[in-house]
């Protein structure tokens, strides 16, 4: 607590609350105790400007463009790291010894099977449901494989098992409700692959055709899900907090953030600038009428993947993913239209005074799209991507809200009615 206070006058009568100063000299006013004191409750519609928690795992500053996990910059983080090395510091709160990131890399592979029972469930589904609806199920059942862990309140060890348990085994069930999708056989994980190698593998390999795996690839997805891994409260990750709150277990919780994660506007945020891109082509691909179009206050047109709500400089994410996305289509020689005209909106769009004196530049939803699509990921599976990537924010924001002193608050919103008034009921002859 700060030794500031701020003062509220309401009725007359003047109330100080406490000052919250965060370690980057963030300033939030404490308004626990608002209702108790004065019987007033803030509204705040979407919660744009309400902090839900205290919490050391990112620091984000939308206006300087900066994103650090647990204090790291996300640049050293993309360049330097693994996405288990900074799953391991998101979760756990420091960077593993050389012999802590060898034991978790284990785990990882010990652990990448799911149980056969499971296979049973992928069955039960038509081939036409939406992957993101298979991994939210297949999450929340996870936890009916544990019999022996009390999943409300698990141990330290329990919570290691499980964590790591989940974050190696989603990406097998992703790439088992892709091929369920398609109708090809499951390719089971290799012992003798990496976290994303054996994910690509899993995913497009046949049994009468291997798949080749490019560094390029690699490299695009491993950077990809670590800019992924965490973003502070944003729609799942509170989603993920607020089931928790309940003392939901942590599958429940995750499945919960999945489903959140779903919308449009979060996480298919990349299906959109896909979509957007389509139609673009369908109309003749012409780039510059789009822009135009997007720049026209009486039309409705609006450039997907371009512009953030929290940034308003350049999404320091979309900087690091850029270079990967023009090296990932330089290697693969890709030529699609769609990826065409999407190099051309970025080039317009950076140059072009309307978007960059409003801080509008292409985020990273505007080219893992177009990276999804170059490796051939179908478009229904780009939510489920940011899905494994964000999988150990997600985790690290169910413990870190656990671990809380005095354990978790349940999560419980207030509301300003404005319905009707007290009314009597006046009832009908009834035949």
């Amino acid at each position: 607590m700060d030794q500031q206070a701020a003062k509220v006058i309401l009725d007359g009568n003047t109330y100080e609350l406490p000052v919250v100063v965060g370690s980057e000299g963030e300033r939030g006013i404490d308004i626990s105790k608002l209702r108790t004191l004065t019987n007033y409750v803030t509204f705040d519609h979407g919660f744009g400007n309400t902090s839900n928690c205290l919490s050391a795992i990112t620091y984000l500053d939308g206006e300087a463009g900066i994103l650090r996990y647990r204090g790291y910059p996300i640049e050293q983080l993309a360049q330097y790291s693994s996405f288990i090395e900074t799953a391991y510091l998101l979760v756990y709160g420091q960077l593993p010894t050389s012999y802590q990131l060898s034991d978790f890399s284990d785990l990882f592979t010990q652990h990448s099977m799911i149980h056969e029972d499971m296979k049973h469930l992928f069955n039960g589904y038509p081939s036409t449901a939406h992957p993101m609806a298979i991994l939210a199920s297949m999450v929340c059942s996870l936890s009916a494989y544990y019999p022996g862990i009390d999943l409300m309140n698990p141990t330290q060890a329990q919570f290691d098992q499980i964590a790591v348990q989940l974050m190696s085994k989603i990406r097998t069930i992703a790439a088992f409700a892709y091929k369920k999708s398609i109708g090809e056989p499951f390719v089971y994980p290799e012992e003798n692959l990496e976290y994303v190698p054996n994910f690509l593998n899993m995913m497009f390999s046949s049994p009468i055709k291997p798949y080749k795996i490019y560094d390029e690839v690699i490299t695009a997805l491993k950077v990809l899900m670590i800019l992924h891994a965490d973003h502070e409260q944003n729609c799942s990750t509170s989603t993920v907090r607020l089931v928790g709150s309940a003392r939901a277990n942590l599958f429940a919780s995750i499945s919960a953030g999945i489903c959140a994660l779903w919308g449009p506007l979060h996480g298919g945020a990349n299906e959109a600038v896909i979509d957007m891109l389509e139609a673009i082509h369908r109309d003749g691909g012409d780039a510059t009428k789009y822009v135009n179009m997007a720049k026209d206050k009486a039309n409705t047109f609006r450039l997907m993947g371009v512009g953030h709500r929290v940034y308003k400089s350049y999404d320091p994410r979309a900087k690091i993913i850029k270079k990967c996305a023009h090296d990932l289509l330089n290697k693969l020689g890709v030529n699609d239209p769609l990826l065409e005209i999407a190099v051309q909106l970025e080039e317009q769009v950076l140059k072009d005074p309307y978007f960059t004196e409003r801080n509008l530049y292409p985020n990273v939803d505007f080219y893992s799209g177009i990276i999804y699509k170059a490796i051939g990921i179908p478009k229904d599976m780009f939510t489920v991507m940011f899905a494994i990537g964000r999988l150990p924010g997600w985790i690290a924001h169910w413990k870190e809200m656990i671990e809380f002193p005095g354990g978790p608050k349940i999560g419980r919103p207030r509301q300003i009615y404005v319905g009707s008034n007290q009314r009597d009921y006046i009832q009908i002859n009834k035949r």
